[in-house]
């Protein structure tokens, strides 16, 4: 692990929220998953058989990461061994985010939403209009 020591005076977070982790101190591996089905309805009708993940692909699908495949070298030279701040303000941590002060070593964070507007058809004639303005 790094040789190198983190201070932060002070931390003010308004929000924390839906698989966010707030880490003090070293790490060694840090893993957040977070998943979501957003439906929007133009109008307010509710079936009970909804929520389930697995018919959406973008929830199954593998990430594509691509392999680094070029060699890396780098020197460094710490003539601190601190890394201080005094404050640290943030609105909000959301959705498989992470607010770390320290060392870490290995860090994979996923999140995956899925987006869902339903909107009501367009009337096509001007009786159906008229029906939709009465309502």
């Amino acid at each position: 692990m790094f040789e190198r020591t983190s201070c932060v005076d002070r931390i003010n977070v308004e929000i924390f929220s839906f698989a966010s982790i707030f880490q003090l101190g070293d790490s060694c591996i840090v893993n957040g998953l977070s998943r979501a089905l957003a439906v929007q309805r133009e109008a307010e009708i509710f079936y009970g058989d909804e929520g389930a993940l697995s018919p959406y692909r973008v929830f199954s699908e593998p990430i594509p990461f691509q392999p680094i495949t070029e060699a890396v070298t780098f020197y460094t030279h710490n003539q601190s061994p601190k890394i201080k701040v005094n404050t640290i303000d943030i609105i909000g941590v959301s959705s498989s985010s992470l607010l770390h002060v320290g060392n870490s070593n290995h860090i994979s964070m996923e999140a995956r939403v899925k987006h869902i507007r339903q909107l009501l058809p367009i009337p096509s004639s001007e009786e159906d209009k008229e029906r939709q303005s009465e309502k």
